[in-house]
Formats: C-alpha cells, sequence, structure tokens
C-alpha cells in the first residue's frame, strides 16, 4: 500500500502497536483456538459413535468432512464481508456456532447431524476470512505478516485440545459423543461473549472501500488518537470506490494468478492434513500399529513443534521458498510411507512424525500468505475464494482417505496425498508470488529486480 501521508496525519497503518490491536488480536487468537477445537472434535466424536450405533463409511466421512463442507462457504462468507463489514460478522458467527453445536446434544440422526456440522464450519468460515481480513486491516504494516503467522499456534492448540478432549469426555455411555459435538459450544460462548465485550471497531480499509472515508478517519481517531489518519492514496480512493463487484473479480487477469497460487496450495495441503488428522486412528490402525492413542499424541505433539518450527523459519525464508520447500520435504515423507511397504515399525513412527512436524510448520503460511496476495479492496473476497478451494480439498480428503484405507490400503492413501503435495510444490515454483516484503526489498535493492512481484495492499 501506498504509504503516503497528509501532512497532518500520519497512515494509521504506521501507527505503533496499541490496546485497538491488541484486542482485536485477542478476539481472533480466541476464534482460532475455536475454530481448531470443532474441526477435529468431529473426527473423535464419530469414532465413539460407532461404538454404540451402526454408521456405514460415507457417513462417517460425511459428518468427519461436515464442517469443512461448511467452511466451503467461504467464499459467500468473503463476498459477504465486503459488502457488510468483517465486524458485523464477527460479532454474531460465535454465538450461533454455539447454539448450533448444542442442538447436536437432541439428535443421534446422521442427516440431522450432518447438516448441523456444515452450519458449525460455516460460522468457522466467518473466522477464516471476516476475522483475518479486519486483522490484517489494522495491524501495523511492519507487524502484520509476524502476528498472522502466530495465529496458527492458537489454531493447532485447539486443534490439539479437541483430541486430547477423549480422555475428559468418557463414562456417559452412548451420551458420550454427543456431548463431544457439543462441547465446541464452551470456547464459542467464551470468544462471542469476549467480542461483545471488547467492541471490535470497523476496518478503516472496508470503511475506504465503501466510499465513507470520513467514517474511516473517525474510526482511526476514536482507536489511535488524533495525530493518525488515512493514507493520500485511500483518501483519493474513497471518493471514487465501487463496492459493488461480483466475486468472479478474483478470476479476473489482475487476480487470477494469486487466486490460483492461493487455491492450489491450501487445497492441497488441507487435503492432506485434515484427511490424516481428523482420521488418524483409523489410519494408523490399518498401518499395524496397536497403540493408536500413543501414535496419536506423538502426531499432535510433533504438530506442535512444526508450528513453532514454521514461525521461527518464517520471515527467515521468502514465502516462495518456504512454501515450495515444505511441499517438496512433506511429499518425500509420504511417498516413503507409501513405496516402502516393509518398513520397520519404528522407522515408520520416525518417518510418520517428521511428515507431521514439517506439514504442520507449513500451516504457518495459511493466514498471513493467503491474505498478501490481494489488495484491500477485495480481500474478504479473495480470502474467501481461497479458503473455499481449501475446504473443498479438506472435506474431499476427509471424505476419502477412510474409505481408500479401508478398501484399498494405507499405503495407497499416503501415496495420493504424497503425489497431490508434489503437485502444489511444483505449480508453486512455476506461478507463486513473492508476498514478502523483506524479501522483495532485497531483491531491488540487489539490483535483481522483482520476480513474481506481489500486488501492493
Amino acid at each position: 500500500m501506498n504509504s503516503e501521508i497528509t501532512p497532518k496525519k500520519r497512515f494509521y497503518k504506521l501507527a505503533p502497536l496499541s490496546l485497538v490491536h491488541l484486542r482485536i488480536y485477542l478476539a481472533i487468537i480466541l476464534g482460532q483456538f475455536t475454530c481448531g477445537y470443532a474441526i477435529e472434535i468431529s473426527g473423535t466424536a464419530v469414532t465413539e459413535a460407532q461404538k454404540y450405533i451402526t454408521i456405514p463409511d460415507v457417513w462417517v466421512g460425511l459428518i468427519g468432512a461436515g464442517t469443512l463442507i461448511g467452511l466451503a462457504g467461504s467464499l459467500l462468507v468473503g463476498k459477504l464481508s465486503d459488502k457488510v463489514g468483517r465486524r458485523r460478522l464477527l460479532m454474531l458467527n460465535m454465538y450461533l456456532l454455539a447454539l448450533i453445536s448444542l442442538g447436536q446434544l437432541f439428535t443421534s440422526n446422521l442427516l440431522a447431524t450432518f447438516l448441523m456440522r456444515v452450519l458449525v464450519g460455516l460460522m468457522i468460515a466467518v473466522d477464516y476470512t471476516a476475522g483475518n481480513t479486519l486483522l490484517i486491516e489494522w495491524l501495523p504494516l511492519k507487524e502484520s505478516g509476524r502476528f498472522q503467522s502466530h495465529l496458527v499456534i492458537y489454531w493447532t492448540l485447539g486443534f490439539i485440545a479437541g483430541y486430547a478432549a477423549s480422555a475428559f469426555i468418557t463414562g456417559f455411555d452412548s451420551m458420550t459423543w454427543k456431548l463431544m459435538m457439543v462441547s465446541p459450544a464452551v470456547f464459542a460462548l467464551i470468544t462471542a461473549v469476549f467480542r461483545s465485550v471488547a467492541k471490535l471497531p470497523t476496518s478503516p480499509s472496508w470503511l475506504v472501500n465503501q466510499g465513507k472515508p470520513q467514517a474511516a478517519q473517525k474510526v482511526i481517531r476514536k482507536n489511535l488518537g488524533h495525530k493518525w489518519g488515512l493514507s493520500d492514496k485511500q483518501k483519493d480512493a474513497g471518493k471514487t470506490a465501487d463496492a459493488s463487484f461480483s466475486w468472479t473479480v478474483v478470476f479476473t487477469r489482475k487476480y487470477l494468478r494469486n487466486t490460483s497460487v492461493g487455491g492450489v496450495f491450501y487445497a492441497a495441503q488441507s487435503f492432506t492434513f485434515f484427511g490424516i488428522s481428523i482420521f488418524l486412528p483409523i489410519l494408523v490402525g490399518q498401518m499395524g500399529i496397536t497403540d493408536t492413542k500413543m501414535v496419536g499424541y506423538l502426531y499432535n505433539g510433533s504438530m506442535l513443534v512444526g508450528v513453532l518450527l514454521g514461525i521461527v523459519v518464517f520471515n527467515r525464508l521468502s514465502r516462495r521458498q518456504f512454501l515450495i520447500g515444505d511441499f517438496a520435504l512433506s511429499a518425500v515423507c509420504l511417498l516413503l510411507l507409501g513405496f516402502w511397504r516393509t518398513m520397520p515399525t519404528q522407522l515408520e513412527l520416525v518417518v510418520f512424525s517428521l511428515f507431521s512436524v514439517l506439514l504442520s510448520a507449513g500451516l504457518v503460511m495459511d493466514y498471513a500468505y493467503t491474505s498478501e496476495l490481494f489488495d484491500s479492496s477485495v480481500r474478504g473476497t479473495g480470502v474467501g475464494m481461497v479458503v473455499t478451494f481449501s475446504r473443498i480439498g479438506a472435506a474431499a480428503g476427509t471424505f476419502l482417505l477412510p474409505i481408500i484405507t479401508t478398501s484399498m490400503s494405507v499405503q495407497m492413501a499416503m501415496l495420493i496425498c504424497g503425489v497431490l503435495l508434489s503437485f502444489a510444490g511444483l505449480f508453486s515454483l512455476v506461478l507463486a508470488p513473492e508476498t514478502s516484503r523483506k524479501h522483495l526489498a532485497r531483491k531491488m535493492e540487489s539490483g535483481a529486480g522483482v520476480h513474481n512481484a506481489p500486488l501492493q495492499h
């Protein structure tokens, strides 16, 4: 984004971290934890439900993927957030998520359970799109990438908490799996109440895109003080803003490349990550390992290590290097597991844990990179489109991998995921743009030019 400023006011994205930034960040952190928990708990609950009711493989896949299918509504949510604002959606979605989760206590019908999981996913989509967009449009430019990359820690903690919940939600017989499905309501309600009390501010960038630069100035002044305001470029844009664009804008020549890269990288990653993670007990059992809980904790522990490792290297590598390298190394691990059918169990566990570390490290890219691919005028729609692609991939992986594992073999499931990650790595090698400001600046300083320059924010 052009950082030119008026003589009287400094561009608000250059302001130091303040209470409003931390307030928004905490609101999004709580949402990310809730999202991770709600996604993981469905797989654990379905596994528990099979002890008491007969669930065909197709329904196992559908209920497990229900939340992720709902998340495919991110396109609708992203467009809606560009139209009505990020704040309005974020003030409502967690109340609805809590209400829908509670509804699962009163039915054992598979179709009803599936539909409610889809609605839960739609509410989560609000945090994935509107939440991420509001955050990047408020955070200071210098802090944006770092803070966004840290979000995945809280999502991962929620995901791991969902897996660990099975050790605590026990002893209720046939009600146990229902209580697991209901449990996200606790975290959703905590998040919703905090957001109501914290009174999240409207995005100044969104107000500008609605043709309301004066309202944007007022919001900035209220939250940051009188010396901060819009840039000259934003003021000019506010005079001619037109918010009535179609979602198809992200497929125009200006955005198509970035939309394609975001969709392919996120979908391939999600297919593999969610397909393996949510139905880990089934996959591990097919690998011939009897202590599935021990492997589950090892896998989830490796996941947390991977996320922390990803954050450490996030700003040390360019976005392209990180993306391509992560796909390549993760693919090698899965292809090795798929082709080497007689691999010793101990070595199998090492390779599987290494895969978890590597793929989880790549999750750090999900929030920062997808937001950086689009400018503020279409960011909600663009991020929503990319997240939609990712959830289609995630739902496909969650639905197909248990079926492939049961009807063919776990090695075939690993090979399919390995080939998909290899394709995503090659696709990124050819087309992925560099969006890191630091690495772009280095290229320009060295006189090497800017290869695959990103859109300006």
